[in-house]
C-alpha cells in the first residue's frame, strides 16, 4: 500500500515537471509543424546489453509512443518517422521477418491509443511490398483515424527518398505523354506535388539518433532547408526530454532560407539565452 502510494506520487511528481518542461517550450519560441526523425541505433542499443538485435527494436516501440505523446501535446502537426527503409531490405531474411512480425504487433496494439488520443495515421513508401498482414493492419489503421484532428503520425515504410522521387518523375513523363503536363510548366511546386509527401509540409526540424552524421536516404527533396539535430542517443533510449531539448535547440536558430539576417526580422537576443538556460535544465534530468 505504502509503495502504490509513493509511486503514484512519485509518477505525479513526473507528470507536472513534464508539463512544466512543455510550457516552457511553449513559451520560449515556435514549435515546429513537422518534426521527422531517423530512429537509428536499436540494434546497437541490445549489443550493448547483451540482447538480441531484436531486443531493441521492440524497446523502440516504447520511444515510439512516448514521442508520438509528447508531439502531440505540444502541438506539433506532422511527425514522420522513418520506420523501414527500402535498404532495410537487405538485412538477414530472419531479422526482417522478426521486424515484419513487430511492426504488425505495434500497430495492432497501439490502434486504439491512436485513435483515442485523436491522432491520424498515415504512411508513405513502397507499401505494396510489406508482407500481406501488415498492409491490412496498416490500411485499417488509416482508415479508422482518417478523421482524427490531432497529430498526423506519417509511417515511412520501404521507403527511400530517391525511390520517391524516381517515382515522381515517371509520373510527370506519364502525364507529359498523356498531354497532361508541359514541360515548360514543370517548376519545384509541380515536382513536389507528385512526391508521395504532397500533401504534407516539409519537415521544418530532422532529429537523428545514435550520432550518425547521414541522412540515409530520407525525405531528399523535402530536407532542404529543415533544420538537423543529431542526438547522440540510440532510439530505445530517446525519449521525450530528448526531444525538448532537440525543440529548444530548433527555436535559437535563424532559419534564414537563403536571406541574410536583416531580412529575417526576428528578435532572438532575449529569447537565445532564454532558450540556453531551458537547455541546461534538460540536460540536468
Amino acid at each position: 500500500m505504502y509503495y502504490s502510494e509513493g509511486l503514484d506520487l512519485a509518477l505525479e511528481k513526473a507528470a507536472g515537471h513534464d508539463k512544466k518542461l512543455q510550457e516552457r517550450l511553449l513559451q520560449t519560441g515556435q514549435i515546429p509543424t513537422h518534426v521527422a526523425i531517423i530512429m537509428d541505433g536499436n540494434g546497437r542499443w541490445a549489443q550493448k546489453r547483451g540482447l538480441p538485435r531484436i531486443a531493441g527494436h521492440h524497446e523502440g516501440v516504447n520511444s515510439v509512443r512516448d514521442i508520438v505523446e509528447a508531439c502531440g501535446q505540444l502541438g506539433v502537426k506532422y511527425l514522420t518517422l522513418y520506420a523501414f527503409s527500402t535498404e532495410n531490405w537487405k538485412r538477414p531474411e530472419d531479422e526482417v521477418s522478426l521486424l515484419m512480425r513487430l511492426l504488425l504487433k505495434a500497430l495492432k496494439d497501439e490502434k486504439d491509443r491512436l485513435h483515442q488520443n485523436e491522432v491520424q495515421l498515415k504512411a508513405i513508401g513502397e507499401i505494396a511490398t510489406l508482407p500481406q498482414d501488415v498492409q491490412d493492419e496498416l490500411l485499417d489503421g488509416i482508415e479508422v483515424m482518417k478523421r482524427n484532428t490531432g497529430l498526423t503520425l506519417i509511417l515511412a515504410l520501404s521507403y527511400s527518398g530517391r525511390w520517391d522521387i524516381t517515382n515522381a518523375v515517371k509520373r510527370m513523363y506519364d502525364d507529359i505523354q498523356a498531354g497532361m503536363l508541359k514541360q515548360e510548366d514543370i517548376s519545384e511546386k509541380i515536382i513536389a506535388s507528385y512526391l508521395s509527401t504532397k500533401d504534407y509540409p516539409d519537415p521544418d526540424l530532422l532529429i537523428r539518433t545514435s550520432g550518425e552524421l547521414r541522412i540515409s536516404n530520407f525525405l531528399l527533396w523535402q530536407l532542404a532547408y529543415s533544420e538537423l539535430f543529431i542526438s547522440q542517443e540510440y532510439w530505445p533510449a530517446f525519449r521525450r526530454k530528448d526531444l525538448y531539448a532537440a525543440i529548444a535547440d530548433y527555436q535559437r536558430r535563424e532559419r534564414r532560407f537563403g536571406m541574410v539576417s536583416e531580412q529575417v526580422q526576428k528578435n532572438q537576443g532575449g529569447r537565445a539565452a532564454y532558450v540556453e538556460r531551458f537547455l541546461k535544465s534538460v540536460a540536468k534530468l
